[in-house]
Parts: structure tokens; C-alpha cells; sequence
């Protein structure tokens, strides 16, 4: 049996109103999955567990079968960590490191210290290319690095920060929580924060004071003139996947948390040179990399970023874009290509409910789609015809402890 477990990134959302009460799951032309919806079996499943903010590397430890209160030490940032190849002790803290654009009331782009009369325009930086960044946190190394605190680039507006000895505790807000709100209430707060705010206003000289960003602005993108720290974690160690299910898994994807998971799992990490976590990624790259790590692996993992990459920019045309691309590109052509393999199964779903309204992420169930070549043991879809959140809700069917859709899955 071969398995393939493709994730859209914040697929999943809330009815809306300019779709005339239709999610844009609903809302998008997505034959591939509907057409496996009616064949298959689909349901709702907890990826956020009582008590957890719905972040990603949480929900993705759920997907994959993981507890995530078994193992607390665990944060975004020592997974990607572990995808860069930066090398952490077991007491220095890793902090994700968002390249944003910040607003003053009154002042617009010009920053000169942090507090609530600015706005979190833009959590990505205009989705900043990863050549523009690389430059601007070089600029940070230089200007702020010391013998404890160390800056790492990562991929677009997605990079690290390192502090050795550093304090864990601290509480700090996802940006895609602050996107077009006041930063005040926002900002680190408890043992840490003096030092990560200082940062922070730091790099808001630093980065507001490079050519790069005046460019940027006479080209009407938007400056990278700030930093968000959050997302903190040390490392830790993972029971392999294949010591947990008997089956060797690889991974394609763009986002370094995705990469540094499935490293901490045991997974071969697959590189696609033109995966970039947005709409441009090359999903036909995606696609024939995971057609041929079929050969030697159990299971393959696909996901894709963009559409909560839409979510978190506000924008709904682009989040139906992103789903239509994922059934047309992603979906479609991977049932295609494995027409030859008779004992197939396929799990579609996403780690969490990202509305677009709001920008952020919700803990509520997600819709799945579980379908195997001929349906054996599986429940009858009985009425469904689409794949979407109001259908996974009509299917009946909850799986209230996420950490155990894996199990479920690979039974097959």
C-alpha cells in the first residue's frame, strides 16, 4: 500500500458573505476532490487540542500523529531550526523572526520606537523576496548580533533568531494575530521581553535606514522596516515516524517548520528548487517529486502554503486561486500518476481554519478527505458530492482526537 497525505495550508474557513454564505472551499471549482468526496470518506477532525493555540507546528504534530502535550518543549522555530541546519544547544532558545511592515499613525513608514501608535501592516513584507532578505538580516547580524543573540536567514520573510541561554517563558503574539491592528498589546510581555522588545525597536533603525527599503518603497513595495519575534521553542527530540508506524515517509514543501518537522521525524526532505510557499511555487515540481519518491517510500507528504499565505494577506480572490490551484495541480495530477499503483490511499486536508476575514487561525475541527482506490474500509460517503466544510459536517463522521487520524489512515 502506498499513502499520500496532501496538506493545504489554511484551506479550510467560515461561511462569507460576498460568496453568498459559502466558505471559498466551497466557493472554488475543485472537481479532483470532489470527485474523490463522492468515492471516499469525509469527515471532520481536532487538529487543535483543547487547550493549544492553533499554530502550525501544533496542528502539524497532530496531523502526523504526534500529541503535541507530550512533547511542550517544541515550538515553530527549533523545527526550522533543524531545516536550516543551525545547530542549537539544549539551552538556547529559537525564535522566529517575521520581516514586517509596520505603520505609524501619522509618520507612515518612519519608525522611531515601538509602542501602540503603530499598526502590523504586513506580516510578510509584501511576501519579500528571500535575495532582499538575506541582505537585510545580514544587516541586523552586523549591527545587533552579539556572542548570545545570532540571526539566521531563512526563505522570504521567514527567518531566526537565536539566543543563547535565553529565556522561554516570554510571551509573544503571532503576528497574523496584529495584521492591520495596534502592535501595543502585542508586543513581549514577562521574563525576556525587555531584551526582545529592545530588538525589535533596534531593528526598526537598522532596517529603516537601509537602501534597500527606500528602493522598495519607489517601487510600491513595501518596506521591511521591522522585525517580529514569536514563536518561541528549544529543542527536542521526536520518536520517529517509522519507529511509530512501521513506514518510511518523505516530504516536499517550501516552509522550513514543514522541513524541520519531518527531520525530526525521520522523513527524507525532497527539494524542489521553485517551491516558494505563495501562488508562483512550482506545483508541477512538487508533483513529480513526490510521483518518484513513491518508488522508495511508503508514505509522501505534499503541502502547500499559499492558501494561508492568502488568508493572513486578506485576500479572497487569492485564497480561491490558491485552493483551484492545489485540486488542478497538486490533487488531480498526483490521482493521475498513481493510476498504476491499484492499493493507494489519499488523506486531503488542512492543519487548521484560517479565515480570511479575520487573518488569522481558529482551533476549530477541519474538513478530511480519506479515499482509497475500490473504498475499501471505508465509511460510505453516502450524500456527499463536494469536498467542504459543510460536507464534512453532513458526513457525520469526527475524530475528536486528532493525534489519531494517522493511526486511522495508515490502517488501511
Amino acid at each position: 500500500m502506498k499513502y499520500l497525505l496532501l496538506l493545504a495550508d489554511g484551506m479550510g474557513d467560515v461561511p462569507i458573505p460576498a460568496l453568498k454564505g459559502l466558505t471559498p472551499l466551497a466557493a472554488a471549482k475543485t472537481p479532483h476532490m470532489d470527485g474523490l468526496a463522492r468515492q471516499g470518506e469525509v469527515g471532520l477532525v481536532r487538529t487543535t487540542p483543547a487547550g493549544c493555540h492553533p499554530t502550525s507546528e501544533i496542528t502539524n504534530l497532530v496531523i502526523f500523529g504526534y500529541d503535541p502535550k507530550k512533547y511542550p518543549q517544541w515550538g515553530r522555530s527549533p523545527l526550522e531550526a533543524a531545516s536550516l541546519g543551525v545547530q542549537v544547544g539544549k539551552d538556547d532558545v529559537v525564535f522566529r523572526c517575521n520581516l514586517v511592515t509596520l505603520r505609524a499613525d501619522h509618520q507612515g513608514y518612519e519608525i522611531e520606537r515601538l509602542g501602540p501608535h503603530l499598526k502590523l501592516e504586513d506580516a510578510s513584507a509584501d511576501h519579500i523576496s528571500s535575495d532582499d532578505s538575506r541582505e537585510l538580516i545580514q544587516e541586523l547580524n552586523n549591527q545587533l548580533a552579539t556572542e548570545f543573540l545570532q540571526f539566521y536567514a531563512g526563505v522570504s520573510y521567514r527567518h531566526l533568531m537565536v539566543w543563547i541561554g535565553g529565556k522561554s517563558r516570554v510571551i509573544c503574539t503571532p503576528p497574523y494575530d496584529l495584521i492591520g491592528k495596534s502592535i501595543g498589546e502585542g508586543l513581549p510581555t514577562g521574563d525576556g521581553a525587555d531584551l526582545l522588545r529592545k530588538v525589535m525597536e533596534s531593528a526598526t533603525v537598522v532596517l529603516g535606514a537601509h537602501p534597500l527599503n527606500a528602493d522598495r518603497i519607489e517601487q510600491g513595495l513595501k518596506p521591511a522596516n521591522g522585525i517580529w519575534i514569536w514563536g518561541q521553542g528549544k529543542a527536542g527530540v521526536l520518536t520517529s515516524f517509522q519507529e511509530r508506524f512501521g513506514k518510511r515517509g518523505a516530504l516536499i514543501a517550501a516552509v522550513d517548520m514543514m522541513k524541520g518537522l519531518a527531520l525530526a521525524m525521520g522523513f527524507e526532505v525532497i527539494h524542489v528548487p521553485g517551491a516558494t510557499g505563495y501562488l508562483d511555487t512550482d506545483y508541477e515540481g512538487k508533483v513529480n517529486a513526490a510521483v518518484g519518491a513513491l518508488a522508495d517510500h511508503d508514505l509522501v507528504v505534499v503541502h502547500v502554503e499559499a492558501p494561508d499565505e492568502a488568508s493572513h494577506n486578506g485576500d479572497l480572490e487569492a485564497k480561491i486561486r490558491a485552493i483551484e490551484d492545489f485540486d488542478a495541480r497538486v490533487v488531480g495530477p498526483l490521482v493521475a500518476a498513481t493510476a498504476s499503483h491499484p492499493a493507494c490511499r489519499f488523506l486531503v486536508l488542512c492543519d487548521h481554519l484560517a479565515p480570511v476575514l479575520t487573518r488569522s487561525h481558529t482551533p476549530d475541527p477541519v474538513p478530511y478527505l480519506l479515499y482509497q482506490r475500490g473504498g475499501s474500509g471505508l465509511a460510505a460517503a453516502g450524500s456527499v458530492t463536494e469536498f467542504s466544510e459543510g460536507a464534512a459536517q453532513a458526513g457525520g463522521k469526527i475524530i475528536g482526537e486528532g493525534h489519531r487520524l494517522m493511526e486511522y489512515f495508515l490502517k488501511g
